[in-house]
């Protein structure tokens, strides 16, 4: 059974950062494209980040330069970095596999 668990959110103030990790099960990281999404009430699911097979990476133009995806195949377990945090980050962030995702972290960016 697939399976994909998020943590590591929080609040934090502007200009801080935060490293998410998506804990999976039943498949493999490095066999399947996995990003990280975010929802904001009242918006569209974002997505903003992705790591392919191969390791090659994608972002966003919202979080490009400030949030970093990488992926630790020992752990089943793909990363989310995100420096320089701003008030409009803020969401609820899952790790996607397709039409699968988990229940997501809440990140909280204010002063």
């Amino acid at each position: 059974q697939v399976r994909l668990v998020e943590s590591g959110g929080g609040a934090v103030q502007p200009g801080g950062s935060l490293r998410l990790s998506c804990v999976a099960s039943g498949f493999a990281v490095s066999q399947y494209l996995v990003g990280w999404a975010r929802q904001v009430p009242g918006k569209d699911l974002e997505w903003i980040a992705g790591i392919y097979r191969d390791g090659s990476t994608t972002y966003s133009n919202s979080v490009k330069g400030r949030f970093t995806i990488s992926r630790e195949p020992a752990k089943n377990t793909v990363w989310l970095q995100m420096n320089s945090l701003l008030p409009e980050d803020t969401g609820v962030y899952t790790c996607p596999r397709g039409s699968i995702r988990g229940q997501g972290t809440q990140v909280t960016v204010a002063s």
